[in-house]
């Protein structure tokens, strides 16, 4: 029996604009920084990091360091380098992904090696990845030091496996699930745990951080990932059926599969095995009338709540409760 996609209309996001206001000077020293710690002598590191840190982007996982932090109490301008540390591994991995997909359009530009090519940005993936160390370093917190190294070999880890999912239609959910885990909501949950680590809170209180973070990452992966059949290019920054076309089989894909016909899924299992884009149009038409959409939703909906019921753990703030909108708006986002 086919589940047609829902047209029940969902909640709009919340705003980011009023989340952004509430840690305006964060924000504002967190770009300071990247900007400091990108200087090099190397004019094309200069040019390529530019391009890409100022090509736009929402900046949740900084917002989330900082957010975590201030939640928690913390003082000083310790935050505001993790929260650039942070950022420093999120584009790095964009870098090293963009090269690996072969993309060529992220956040509506350009990707960085359509324009310097593979060996430049790899590279300069590797500077940034160097240079978050060099601050962590300086930060001369083991802790802070072990978590980042743990999550940067998680995501690594998670980049591999992905790729050994790609062109496989037998992929299955738990296996997609272990995929996003590691190499999405590690970071997440690495981020948000740091706001209580460099507070000294106790250890509850970063348990809870950590189990936020993760949920979060999981849902924002998820919506990632549907919006890829669901946004438009304009919408979304980059191609839509991009997945496909890689043939990687995400949660949508996965499920079609169980849901669909034998022609279609005959159809689906072609196009993952080959990749590329003859039968995209087609096959996004059957993920949206298989329901998988809907399915894929309502399991991002559950990590986001998950999230949201760990901040209870957090002694009650404004900052607190941005945290619980920022999980709403990784939930409700449109791309």
């Amino acid at each position: 029996m086919v589940s047609a996609v829902s047209t029940a209309p969902r909640p709009a996001a919340p705003d980011l604009g009023a989340l952004r206001a509430l840690i305006a000077e964060d924000l504002r020293a967190t770009d300071r920084r990247i900007r400091e710690e990108l200087r090099s002598d190397v004019a094309v590191i200069n040019q390529l990091s530019d391009y890409i840190i100022g090509g736009g982007g929402k900046r949740l996982r900084p917002m989330l360091v900082l957010l975590a932090a201030r939640a928690c109490g913390v003082g000083g301008e310790r935050h505001v380098d993790l929260a650039a540390i942070i950022e420093f591994i999120h584009t790095a991995t964009l870098l090293h992904d963009d090269v690996v997909d072969g993309s060529a359009l992220r956040r509506g530009r350009d990707t960085a090696n359509a324009i310097w090519g593979n060996e430049a940005s790899v590279l300069v993936g590797d500077f940034l990845y160097s240079r978050a160390f060099q601050m962590m370093v300086r930060a001369d917190n083991m802790r802070v030091m072990r978590i980042m190294a743990d999550a940067t070999n998680l995501i690594a880890e998670g980049e591999v496996l992905q790729l050994m999912n790609c062109n496989d239609p037998d992929t299955t959910e738990a296996r997609y699930l272990e995929v996003i885990r590691r190499k999405t909501a590690t970071l997440f949950e690495a981020g948000a745990r740091l706001g209580a680590v460099i507070s000294e809170r106790p250890a509850a209180e970063e348990a809870a951080l950590a189990r936020y973070g993760l949920h979060l990452g999981l849902a924002f992966q998820m919506v990632d990932d549907m919006l890829d059949y669901s946004a438009s290019t304009a919408e979304l920054g980059k191609n839509i059926g991009d997945d496909l076309a890689e043939g990687k089989p995400t949660l949508p894909l996965i499920q079609t599969l169980q849901r669909a016909a034998p022609a279609e899924q005959a159809l689906i299992r072609t196009a993952i095995e080959n990749g590329g884009r003859e039968h995209v149009e087609a096959i996004m038409a059957i993920v949206r009338n298989r329901g998988a959409l809907d399915y894929t939703y309502t399991a991002a909906r559950r990590e986001k709540e998950r999230a949201v019921a760990a901040l209870s753990a957090l002694p009650a703030s404004a900052f607190r409760n941005a945290l619980e909108e920022l999980a709403g708006f990784s939930l409700e986002r449109r791309a």
